[in-house]
């Protein structure tokens, strides 16, 4: 195109000099050919002009193709492999949703970079499509975090009731305990108290026979009641604290 352009030029510059140039027998006057420039010059000038022009316009197209054109040497697989790295370190339900996150601005970038590399149309296909599952599988993860949490809350609950349970069965048994010793307490103490009622009526009997009149029946029970209320009372056992009972 350049080349055609410049002959156009060329052309058209011999024409007009063809036509008005002056005959060989009459000589222009030298100062005017001094002064004054010839249609060849401007034409020259012109020629000149356009050819840089259109070879500016061919070197900034040329930098803006390579502006726009992505490097075949791109690793596209990385943006999967990083997306599966985010969410796998994910601990959280917002973690997740960082690594999602940044699975769908790969995806965005990678489909506007589909339009321009087509040579690389198959890699970048499928690092697409590795992370729109990486963002599927993310919404699984949530679901599974949130699971375990509930669980997790389930389980210390369940733990809680169940140290409230080991504390109650723990102070029933210490109840159980003191009732059972005050009953073998009680029992020891009845059985003091039927020997001592024995002993009692024995002397008593003996008593009444060694004496001229003896004593009626009623007099003997008056005088054992008597006795029994007296060993009762000293036998009796202080009443005992109330009992805490801590897991």
């Amino acid at each position: 195109m350049k080349d055609m352009s410049v002959q156009a030029v060329a052309a058209a510059s011999q024409q007009d000099s063809s036509v008005q140039k002056p005959p060989e027998d009459v000589a222009p006057p030298q100062e005017d050919a001094e002064v004054i420039p010839t249609l060849a010059d401007y034409a020259e000038e012109e020629s000149k002009s356009l050819a840089e022009m259109i070879k500016d316009a061919q070197e900034k197209a040329e930098a803006n193709r390579n502006n726009l054109k992505v490097k075949n040497n791109t690793r596209y697989g990385d943006a999967p492999l990083e997306a599966y790295a985010r969410l796998a370190r994910a601990k959280s339900v917002s973690e997740v949703n960082a690594a999602a996150g940044y699975a769908r601005r790969r995806m965005a970038q990678l489909k506007g970079a589909l339009h321009v590399d087509s040579d690389n149309a198959a890699k970048i296909k499928a690092a697409i499509s590795q992370l729109q599952k990486a963002v599927n599988r993310g919404a699984k993860k949530k679901r599974d975090l949130t699971r375990e949490q509930q669980e997790a809350k389930r389980k210390a609950q369940s733990e809680e009731e169940e140290q409230r349970k080991q504390l109650e069965l723990r102070r029933r048994q210490a109840q159980r305990t003191i009732r059972e010793a005050g009953y073998l307490r009680e029992a020891h103490i009845s059985d003091q108290l039927a020997t001592q009622i024995t002993v009692t009526q024995m002397e008593l009997r003996q008593q009444a026979q060694s004496m001229a009149a003896p004593p009626t029946a009623s007099y003997l029970d008056a005088a054992a009641q008597q006795y029994v209320a007296a060993a009762a009372a000293a036998a009796a056992p202080a009443p005992t604290e109330a009992i805490c009972v801590q897991g």
